[in-house]
């Protein structure tokens, strides 16, 4: 491979001859070899690209930057966001918990693109039209640009892939569940039988479980859309001109197209991640009800012919090597996993939270990267089950009948009419004799069959 020579302000470093990165980025690719497969997100970088064309947009506008460096600039963010250089960032998240040597590594890609763009080629000694750390990285800090970073990648994820994907699979749930509202089935607490209520007001659980989380998600971006940047090294906002933090955040949000605004607090916003916290812990919410909705579903659908089969969901694929026809409930299976990755991750962010020591959070990169996957996991796989799953979702209703028809839990119906030791007695006797209620209860003399008949219907059990 050929090399050049790229210099920091340690020495010399060899950098590969085709790449746009210069000698910050190839000391940390050497320097921290730590699971290579754990790049920086891509989400990332591109927030980077936003953020640096904004900067550059504020720096020329309020008279610290010129035209023609503003234009080279933005020029190169913008290729950098067609995704024109993705093989360009290299690094892993296990890094400096500031993200520094990710956002240098952005500064040289755009300052050595830069340099090519106005004619040079890559090492060859010309003066640079550009420098990574004096017009690229103009006005911002590490420890600022990061965080914004951060938050804009966040917000974009959850906004464009989680939230969207979370509300179709409510939609379908809802849809089942207005379907479903005269299906009657037996009820069931603590895995054993109770009073009937409806299919569709099942369902309807989970899509006021859906509901709440998807508030909860959605009330986190206000605090997602404040961004750090303007308060460069430790929120003071040192080496930065007057108005630069609002107009920043103006331009961020022209070109990103979503409300972004400068934080009220920058010291908040550099030292204390309270917003990834808050945004990860409605994730976390939403992993836990739909967990629960996953399960659910796979118990009833459980069989289908030795199982509870009160519902049939679609055969996706074939699920044993060795058992012929046998189908398993997989998207149930993919969504509660993703479930079980997102609940670990909370721990790590919630780990993370508590890193701010003085004015600097130092957990930053393994923070945003759970987040993204958290956001970009659940999202994925609510689109997945939804598909594959809960769109095709029937009710089995002769196996809902039988079921509802052999319960002895029925008897809670004869509560109000004949109180509740005699009702237990007729339920105890039937289930003792392997008879029905009905039977029972007639054998008991304590209520006629007309009675019976009247009082015990599982439709009249459903409430309002």
């Amino acid at each position: 491979m050929d090399y050049r020579i790229e210099k920091d302000t340690i020495g010399d470093v060899k950098v590969p001859a085709d790449k746009y990165w210069g000698a910050q980025t190839e000391r940390s690719r050497n320097n921290f070899k730590i699971g290579p497969s754990a790049s920086m997100p891509l989400e990332i970088v591109h927030a980077f690209a936003y953020l640096k064309k904004a900067a550059a947009h504020t720096n020329n506008q309020l008279g610290v930057l010129d035209d023609k460096k503003k234009e080279l600039i933005s020029k190169v963010c913008d290729e950098i966001l067609t995704g024109m250089h993705d093989d360009q960032f290299p690094l892993v998240i296990w890094q400096t918990g500031s993200g520094t040597q990710s956002n240098m590594n952005v500064n040289e890609v755009v300052a050595n693109r830069a340099h090519v763009l106005n004619g040079g080629t890559l090492g060859d000694g010309g003066e640079m039209p550009v420098k990574a750390n004096d017009d690229v990285n103009k006005s911002q800090s590490s420890n600022d640009t990061f965080p914004t970073g951060m938050h804009i990648a966040c917000y974009k994820m959850v906004l464009e892939n989680t939230i969207p994907g979370v509300t179709a699979l409510r939609d379908t749930l809802k849809a089942k569940s207005d379907a479903f509202k005269d299906v009657i089935k037996i009820g069931r607490t603590h895995l054993m039988d109770a009073t009937p209520l409806s299919l569709g007001q099942e369902f309807s659980g989970y899509v006021s479980q859906l509901n709440h989380g998807l508030k909860a998600l959605e009330n986190t971006l206000a605090h997602l859309s404040e961004l750090a940047l303007g308060g460069t090294a430790v929120g003071t906002g040192l080496n930065t001109p007057k108005g630069y933090s609002e107009l920043v955040a103006e331009k961020i949000a022209e070109f990103s197209g979503h409300p972004f605004i400068t934080a009220e607090n920058k010291f908040e916003a550099l030292a204390a991640h309270d917003a990834i916290v808050e945004t990860h812990g409605a994730l976390k919410q939403l992993a836990v009800s739909i967990t629960k909705i996953a399960h659910d579903i796979r118990m009833m659908a459980s069989g289908p012919r030795s199982g509870i089969g009160e519902i049939i969901i679609p055969a996706n694929e074939p699920g044993s090597s060795i058992m012929p026809g046998k189908v398993n409930p997989t998207q149930a299976e993919a969504i509660t996993m993703v479930c079980a990755q997102v609940m670990g991750n909370d721990v790590a962010i919630t780990v993370g939270g508590m890193q701010g020591h003085f004015e600097l959070n130092v957990f930053k990169p393994m923070m945003a990267y759970n987040l993204l996957q958290s956001a970009q996991l659940i999202g994925d796989s609510c689109r997945s089950f939804d598909e594959h799953c809960a769109q095709g979702i029937e009710p089995n209703t002769a196996r809902i009948d039988e079921l509802v028809n052999n319960s002895l839990m029925l008897v809670t119906a004869l509560n109000t009419k004949i109180g509740y030791y005699k009702a237990a007695e007729i339920a105890n006797k039937a289930h003792n004799e392997g008879t029905t209620l009905k039977a029972s209860a007639l054998s008991l003399g304590y209520v006629t069959e007309e009675e019976y008949n009247e009082w015990v219907d599982p439709a009249k059990m459903l409430g309002e």
